[in-house]
């Protein structure tokens, strides 16, 4: 049976741009929840929606109940202040900093449905008028970074005028592009696992697959703030997150493979499911590496977890360079990931 799944590069790299020209700063996931459902109902997968924010699939299957998850919220911004020179004064939302995104173009949502747009910018902004002193700082949103709105502002009360205020919503322009296998864009993490979740549904969908287990595929929000998956379906086992494993010095994590998470900064991730995952990819010759992550990272499994279920926990995801700024894996990677979550599920 596994071998009638094949990875379709074209539909999934399709999904994945669609997914990230979605703006969906964490809190503000409603454009990006609506285009999820319209694709699940093209696909003709039952779902039902949680309350606080997110989608859960239901695939079929009987028994052993298992979750798959992906999140759909990316890292962003919030208007903290308006300033009085007719900037904004902003603050991040997850973990989002400002030396990662300096010079981005990005777009404002006001409560009242109007969008605007500006640049992440320094103050001052301009190299060549500013002092040797000045430009050693680090960039930071709270001392010496702010938002310029592409509008005609001198002051606050301007900038009030256009009915943005304290509270408004910033989404950061993701500039998706593929070069050589190489997909480089903000929000990776965690719109390219979406993606390939989306691509295992339509090849189950195509070939008719029964799979061995009931599987839900959740689509969650708040992941980047710690709240994701802390309601889960009636009686699940076992929680799978895909997300993205961080490349570094220190890290085993490769843009061409996969990698099975033994551990994040919170917890070990529960052990025989994680040498189910690692004999899975053994037996399908898929190309996996073994990680741990610190001292910054988790996965929605934590969630779950912190909640309290009675469950197993486990993860697994495609290397991915820049973490949390402009991010950058490769369709290999992916492939890999694609090949190890649905020889999982068909096993």
């Amino acid at each position: 049976m596994a071998n009638k799944i094949k990875f379709d590069e074209k539909y999934c790299l399709e999904v994945f741009e669609k997914l990230v020209a979605c703006d969906s700063t964490t809190g503000k996931c409603e454009d990006i929840e609506k285009l999820v459902a319209d694709m699940l109902d093209q696909l003709g997968y039952p779902y039902q929606r949680i309350h606080k924010g997110g989608i859960i699939a239901d695939l079929g299957g009987e028994g052993n109940p298992l979750v798959v998850t992906g999140h759909l919220d990316d890292i962003g911004l919030m208007v903290r202040h308006l300033n009085a020179d007719g900037t904004l004064k902003v603050v991040s939302v997850g973990g989002l900093y400002a030396f990662y995104c300096v010079t981005e173009n990005v777009r404002i949502y006001t409560r009242d449905g109007k969008i605007y747009t500006g640049t992440i910018c320094r103050t001052p902004s301009s190299i060549h008028v500013t002092e040797d002193e000045l430009r050693k700082n680090i960039a930071d949103f709270e001392k010496n970074t702010c938002i310029v709105l592409d509008e005609d502002v001198k002051c606050a009360e301007d900038v009030a005028r256009l009915g943005i205020e304290t509270g408004d919503f910033i989404a950061l322009e993701p500039r998706f592009t593929v070069s050589n296998g190489y997909i480089k864009s903000r929000f990776v993490d965690d719109k390219g696992a979406v993606a390939l979740m989306f691509a295992a549904l339509k090849q189950f969908k195509e070939n008719k697959i029964a799979l061995p287990r009931k599987v839900y595929f959740y689509f969650a929000e708040y992941e980047e703030i710690g709240h994701g998956t802390t309601v889960l379906p009636d009686g699940v086992s076992d929680i799978l997150a895909i997300d993205i494993a961080p490349t570094g010095p220190e890290q085993t994590s490769d843009e061409k493979k996969v990698s099975i998470f033994a551990k994040d900064s919170r917890y070990p991730y529960h052990n025989e499911m994680t040498n189910e995952l690692r004999q899975t990819a053994i037996d399908n010759n898929i190309d996996y590496v073994m990680d741990v992550f610190t001292p910054h990272y988790g996965t929605d499994c934590d969630g779950s977890i912190a909640a309290g279920y009675d469950v197993r926990h486990a993860a697994i995801g495609f290397g991915t360079a820049n973490s949390h700024g402009y991010e950058r894996t490769h369709v290999e990677g992916l492939k890999q990931t694609f090949d190890l979550l649905t020889a999982f599920l068909l096993k």
